[in-house]
């Protein structure tokens, strides 16, 4: 029997930088599962700061949040606990800053910079692609973006 249902609020990012005259994302991948940087909002914290943070924490690297790009919204069972999960995580627009990419092993299992044709292949989550595509037609990840 499912435990009562319990609503989560997180956020994350879509994470760029130039690479040559091509624009970059970062992608990580849990569970055989490539998707975007995105964790909890801790109590008192904003959305802006914990997207920063999940970002630093999974990826190891340090971005700059440049505008909000959209909320999406899903559900699912936990796997701790049996309870119905109603989430909604709030996706920015980040800009890399500093650091290599290396994964938090305890909650990822590798991270890696793609293209953006690139990452909308290999990315699992239908809702996610659509942040990808927001976050493309934004204009901030053709070539003028710095």
């Amino acid at each position: 029997m499912l435990k009562p249902a319990r609503k989560e609020f997180s956020a994350g990012g879509v994470v760029y930088k130039k690479a040559g005259e091509k624009t970059e994302v970062v992608l990580i991948s849990r569970r055989n599962a490539w998707c975007l940087p995105k964790g909890k909002i801790e109590p008192g914290e904003s959305p802006e700061g914990a997207a920063v943070r999940e970002i630093s924490e999974e990826a190891g690297i340090k971005v700059s949040v440049i505008k909000l790009l959209d909320d999406i919204f899903y559900k699912f069972i936990s796997p701790a606990d049996k309870a119905q999960v109603s989430k909604r995580v709030r996706f920015f627009l980040c800009k890399y800053l500093e650091g290599d990419l290396l994964a938090d092993k305890t909650e990822v299992d590798e991270t890696g910079w793609f293209d953006i044709k690139k990452a909308l292949k290999v990315m699992s989550y239908p809702s996610e692609k659509f942040i990808m595509r927001k976050a493309a037609k934004s204009g901030m990840l053709k070539g003028g973006a710095q």
